[in-house]
Parts: C-alpha cells; structure tokens; sequence
C-alpha cells in the first residue's frame, strides 16, 4: 500500500512500513529534543542541572506526541513557515495545556508548573505561557525545515531494512523506557 507525504519540494511515495518507521523516528528525536532544552533552560532557571522527564533515558514523551501531531498538521503547509510557526506553535500549546490540566485533574499528577519559572508570562494555571508556546513555535519550523529533511535523507541513504532495523531499535528502547518508568513510577 502506498501513500503520499508532502514534506519537502517533492512527494515522497512510501509504504506504510516506512512512513510508520519514518514516524517513530520524528517521535524519538522530537523527544530528544525536548530533554535537550528542558535541561538547558532549566540548567539557566535554577543554575543547575536537573535530570528532566518522567523516562530513565533522555528523552520526554510528549514532545514526542507533539513533534508527530505538528507534522501531521503542517505537512500540507511546508511551503509557508509563518503557517508553519503558527500552527506548531497554537498544536503544542493545547497538547501541553490539555495534557497538563488531564494529569493534574484526573491523575493527580503535575509534571510542570509554569508558576514557579522564569519567563512564565502568559501564564495559564501554570500548564501553559507565551514562553512555551513561542519556543514550541520555533522548534515547529527546526522539525519541518531540518528534523523532517535529515530523516528523508537517513531514508534515501540508507537501504530500507537498516533504515528499519534503527527506527525500530531506538523507538523500542524509547517505548520500553516509557513503559519501565510507569511500572517503576517514575514521575
């Protein structure tokens, strides 16, 4: 089976193994790149590091969700990055607001608290400021623009099982870390 993804100047024809495995990888290095930065900004907000996340490995899940959820919804904009901007940045402000208030309310967990940080305006009840969402907005076009290019040219460079065998190996791990830290309570 195949089918059409617009990412770049081209369409890129794949069967659904690929895209799936194309996929994971977003998920993995969108995760990647939100330990990244939560380790940076918080090394600058409480001048020291901190291990960030709710996984043993360095990777935090929901910037996975919202690297897949702002590629799913700005595939068709690629050729226009204020678009791009706006929509990564309006997608994963209502992922971070709506995932927080979820675990605070019904979970009664709170994994973040924009009202004990620096920058924090725009601040709603603490799940969510204009910092965030802002800094998600960027990083919506370092997805479409870098991120999205380099895994299309892992893909051409590769053959499609060692192509494969990664996406597949480094998104178990991730998906085993995931499952590791909800036995073991992690959060």
């Amino acid at each position: 089976m195949l089918e059409k993804i617009e990412y770049s100047d081209y369409k890129l024809k794949s069967d659904m193994k690929t895209t799936t495995m194309t996929f994971l990888l977003i998920f993995t290095f969108g995760g990647i790149f939100g330990f990244v930065y939560e380790e940076l900004f918080y090394r600058i907000d409480l001048g020291y590091f901190v291990k960030r996340g709710t996984t043993m490995g360095p990777w935090i899940p929901i910037y996975g969700y919202g690297s897949i959820l702002i590629t799913v919804a700005t595939c068709r904009l690629r050729k226009k990055p204020l678009m791009v901007f706006l929509t990564g940045g309006l997608v994963s402000g209502l992922l971070e607001y709506l995932t927080g208030y979820y675990l605070y309310s019904v979970a009664g967990i709170r994994l973040w608290d924009y009202n004990k940080e620096i920058l924090n305006w725009g601040n709603i009840d603490g799940f969510i400021c204009l910092r965030s969402v802002l800094f998600f907005a960027l990083s919506s076009l370092i997805l479409i623009y870098i991120l999205i290019p380099f895994i299309q040219h892992l893909k051409d460079r590769l053959s499609k099982r060692t192509f494969g065998i990664m996406s597949l190996g480094i998104g178990l791990l991730f998906f085993a870390d995931v499952v590791a830290a909800d036995i073991l309570h992690l959060y």
